[in-house]
């Protein structure tokens, strides 16, 4: 975790010659097929590695990827249980709720109700650790649900039958080199908060409404990470939620650009505190075949927005040998959503979960060491910072003494970002001068900001903090899940996570909360209110909170083979 993160001036890839490549068949129409491929140059700017460490190719954005679970094979990709990109460690903090059902259908067609979170009225702060006012940006740049799907092209690299439960690994462990099941791709259907635009190099699609979009990670490795694609090791599906269900731009990891990743005119766009609908389902796709499809209704606006990872759409699964991309139809994986069936490479157990992603923001009163922008957005008239100051970068050691090595992409509060790309007018100016952290590492390794603070919502009103979420639980077929479970990953990024000395293989220094100046870490709460029963994040400390940060169970390092905390199975009490 000490290795410094450098970016490198990307170019072409010298052409890999592939002797002969057949497309996959999973629903994808006969004429979107691709008989066979002489060679593959990648663009000099895609999404091949949404980590953005392809040493052939130049991110478009630096998006909010899965975070890939490490062994304690000694590889080029792994060390004590975490997992590196072209010698990068890539792990961030990811606490999550995941919901279980052996219902027929319960993995893949999935209904789930949300009331978005509001921010204060009052602007952000910047003074007091603990006690500052604080927007969703701050907290989380990516609320999301999530699906796992098939995909032969991802990790383990073998075939895998849509919608059947015989895709799930039968060793769970991240040494196996069997019985890993059916190749697997992870959706995380994105909300992004307002206040931090544009998208293509911040977070936010606009200035004071939410956007969503789906994106579909795949993982070019093989079994137990012996090896890896090192040119396209992460590649990422993009697309917003649109009102239309076309794509702003090409969705695929070879073809992104930076219209895939700006809004438009029929972005579906949604207000704080809107309540929406979001359906995850297989539906018909064109050409023949079905494809995984998210619909969400806004409730309070009467607006509605869809997109479907279908050929016809641009979407591509990738090939592992030289990065080429193959249009496909993506299909969820699983029949049910029961323990066991999951995604298998993400560091988090899942298949239908929640999650708040988070440790990803530092708030600061200035910045210093402007860098050229890593992203293709360089026509992006403010300037990105590289180094933080103020009250919660002064509240922990200097990052010379951490895993951290910066903290770009940082921007002044007020900048408008005009003109980035030639294809942008000025955004609404930024809410707060703070840092991403997720240029040279991809998190807040030394736990000092605002996330990992107690400015999380306390109840579902704003007051100096935002006012959470409210989720349903959600439903199959009209039926709740019967069983959920809470997990983090947190451990991974943690430093004084590692071995003991005395070598009995169990690893010390691994807590929640997280070793920072703050002493916090948010958690679920379940309450009842006026006849309904329902989920909140944050610090909302009535209901029933499962003991705060004592949900999420326990260190499985001896189970898994890397460190993450998972509870035991609860019993949904909203059933």
């Amino acid at each position: 975790m000490h290795r410094p993160r450098s970016r490198v001036l990307l170019g072409f890839i010298s052409a890999i010659a592939l002797l002969f490549g057949v497309a996959w068949t999973s629903g994808v129409p006969a004429q979107a097929a691709v008989a066979a491929v002489a060679k593959y140059v990648p663009a000099s700017s895609g999404e091949l590695d949404c980590n953005g460490f392809s040493p052939v190719q130049k991110p478009v954005r630096l998006n909010w990827c899965t975070d890939i679970r490490g062994s304690t094979k000694k590889t080029p990709y792994t060390d004590d249980g975490r997992f590196y990109d072209n010698g990068h460690y890539i792990g961030h903090d990811e606490p999550d709720l995941a919901f279980n059902s052996s219902a027929p259908g319960s993995g893949n067609n999935v209904n789930w109700t949300f009331t978005l979170g509001r921010d204060p009225k009052a602007a952000p702060t910047v003074a007091h650790p603990g006690h500052d006012v604080s927007d969703w940006f701050e907290l989380s740049p990516a609320p999301w649900v999530s699906m796992a799907l098939c995909d032969p092209g991802s990790f383990p690299q073998t075939s895998c039958a849509p919608k059947s439960d015989s895709n799930a690994p039968t060793c769970n462990n991240a040494n196996c080199v069997s019985g890993l099941g059916g190749g697997s791709a992870f959706m995380e259907m994105q909300f992004y908060p307002p206040g931090q635009a544009p998208f293509v190099d911040n977070i936010s699609c606009d200035g004071t409404r939410w956007c969503a979009a789906m994106n579909i990670d795949s993982l070019e490795c093989i079994a137990a990470f012996a090896s890896c694609n090192n040119n396209c090791i992460e590649p990422v599906n993009f697309a917003f939620i649109q009102r239309n269900g076309v794509p702003t731009g090409p969705p695929s990891p070879q073809d992104t650009n930076v219209m895939t990743e700006t809004p438009n005119s029929k972005t579906l766009m949604m207000n704080s505190g809107d309540k929406v609908n979001i359906h995850m389902f297989d539906a018909p796709a064109p050409g023949g075949g079905d494809a995984f499809e998210v619909v969400i209704n806004d409730l309070t606006t009467h607006q509605s927005g869809l997109m479907q990872a279908s050929a016809a759409n641009g979407f591509q699964s990738t090939n592992i040998n030289d990065c080429s991309g193959t249009p496909f139809n993506f299909q969820p994986e699983f029949n049910t959503a029961k323990i066991g069936n999951i995604n298998s490479w993400g560091a988090d157990q899942v298949n239908i979960s929640t999650q708040f992603e988070t440790g990803h923001w530092e708030a600061c009163t200035s910045l210093s060491n402007p860098i050229p922008n890593p992203t293709i957005a360089q026509g992006d008239g403010s300037t990105v910072f590289n180094t933080c100051a103020g009250p919660y970068e002064t509240a922990t050691q200097a990052d010379g003494n951490t895993p951290e090595t910066g903290d770009a992409l940082c921007y002044l509060k007020g900048s408008t970002h005009p003109g980035f790309n030639g294809i942008g007018t000025s955004t609404a100016p930024n809410r707060l001068t703070g840092c991403l952290d997720n240029v040279f590492q991809n998190g807040d390794l030394d736990f000092d900001g605002t996330p990992y603070w107690t400015e999380w919502p306390t109840s579902r009103t704003p007051n100096i903090y935002p006012g959470s979420f409210l989720e349903l639980f959600p439903t199959t077929n009209g039926q709740q899940y019967t069983q959920f479970h809470f997990q983090t990953d947190l451990a991974l990024s943690e430093i004084t996570c590692g071995p003991q000395s005395n070598g009995t293989g169990t690893l010390s220094g691994c807590t929640v909360p997280p070793p920072g100046p703050g002493h916090f870490y948010p958690y679920w709460s379940v309450n009842h209110s006026g006849g309904s029963c329902f989920v909140l994040f944050g610090n909302v400390s009535t209901g029933n909170t499962f003991g705060k940060d004592a949900q999420y169970g326990t260190n499985q390092f001896n189970t898994l083979g890397y460190p993450q905390f998972i509870s035991k199975s609860h019993h949904n009490p909203c059933a």
